[in-house]
């Protein structure tokens, strides 16, 4: 039990020289070891230290319940020694395949915990309650934390029949198309008179005007459209769209390149079905008007997707297994003791019930990578 504590502490300490990564939304997880900068030296697989050589000595500290620490009854000759085997333990427990970098910073943080910890038991704080509970807890959070890594250990294991067989189940997810697009923006520009815009007491003569140029530019899309499938040459049609919309900035191109279903935003994701040299209806969304053209289409090699497949089939593996955890038991909540908050739900998978009895909170499935 006191291991997992230092862990605990060590983790918080370290992590301090990591730059923070965006935090989906998932289960608490300890605070990471910084990653070793590109380029730093990477944990030699034989080292030249035999495994019981200390690597690590705290003088001044005599610890009689530990192993490492000297029996020497004066305090100027004790000390506590960690091995090389006993540190490598430590740290590939806290993150395998850590970098000399990081097991310095390590290193150099561990005795600091060693002598707290020393400390606080002479203190008896070890004993108190309140120690107590927080090392359940914390147990809780290292076991879901350890479930977490094998079950991805688990889920990594896709066999290659599995990923041949979802590529041939699912050949539209595969299919890329070369296409083309104009686009219409929604807005004309507008030049309201400076003395309408001073007269409050009139009613504001922008908005019909943006009214009328809104419709304007649907029309001209519709235009543009008709000349597209007419056989027109696309660049040309979306300068002239920008030129209507008194747009001074240089449109984009009009050759997109080749595309997924899943890149199109799902309101223009119709294009796909285009068939080849077809030409699309207009399609609006809040960002504009857009005309697509299919210049032709195929279906991407196995071997060019099969890691996405794979990702993909992890991804999945996971989600079912922890989803299957979570709803092997259904938590309640008692609203009399905890309240009722509708504005901000509950734990995945928890339900309040007045009456239940208190469940500790869920952690949730991970997010996909």
């Amino acid at each position: 039990m006191r291991f997992c504590w230092f862990v605990f502490l060590l983790l918080a300490n370290v992590a301090f020289t990591q730059t923070a990564p965006s935090s989906p939304a998932g289960p608490q997880k300890r605070p990471a070891l910084p990653q070793a900068a590109p380029g730093s030296e990477a944990v030699p697989s034989t080292s030249k230290v035999p495994p019981d050589a200390a690597v690590i000595t705290i003088k001044g500290l005599c610890d009689q319940n530990s192993p490492t620490a000297t029996r020497s009854s004066e305090k100027a000759g004790c000390q506590t020694v960690i091995s090389r085997a006993e540190f490598e333990k430590l740290a590939d427990a806290l993150q395998p395949g850590m970098s000399l970098q990081v097991r310095r910073q390590l290193a150099t943080a561990y005795p600091r915990l060693v002598l707290m910890a020393h400390e606080a038991q002479k203190r008896g704080l070890d004993k108190q309650p309140r120690f107590q509970e927080m090392m359940a807890f914390a147990r809780l959070q290292i076991l879901s934390q350890q479930l977490n890594r094998a079950l991805q250990e688990q889920a990594s294991q896709v066999p290659e029949k599995e990923i041949e067989q979802y590529y041939h189940d699912n050949p539209a997810g595969f299919e890329q198309a070369t296409l083309q697009r104009i686009f219409v923006p929604r807005n004309k520009q507008i030049e309201v008179p400076k003395d309408d815009r001073k007269d409050t007491k009139k009613e504001d003569p922008s908005q019909a005007q943006q009214k009328a140029a809104e419709e304007a530019m649907i029309a001209e899309a519709n235009k543009l459209r008709a000349r597209a499938a007419g056989g027109e040459d696309f660049e040309k049609l979306q300068k002239e769209a920008f030129e209507f919309a008194g747009l001074k900035a240089n449109p984009p191109s009009s050759n997109i390149g080749k595309v997924r279903r899943t890149t199109l935003p799902p309101s223009q994701a119709s294009a796909m079905d285009l068939k080849s040299g077809e030409v699309s209806q207009v399609i609006t969304d809040p960002s504009g008007h857009y005309i697509y053209k299919m210049v032709s289409r195929e279906v991407q090699p196995l071997e060019q997707v099969k890691d996405e497949i794979r990702n993909t089939l992890q991804n999945q593996k996971m989600r079912d297994t922890m989803q299957s955890i979570q709803q092997s038991a259904t938590p309640e909540l008692n609203d009399a003791y905890f309240g009722a908050s509708p504005s901000m739900p509950g734990p995945s998978g928890v339900k309040p019930k007045t009456g239940g009895s208190k469940e500790s909170p869920q952690p949730k499935p991970p997010q996909p990578k």
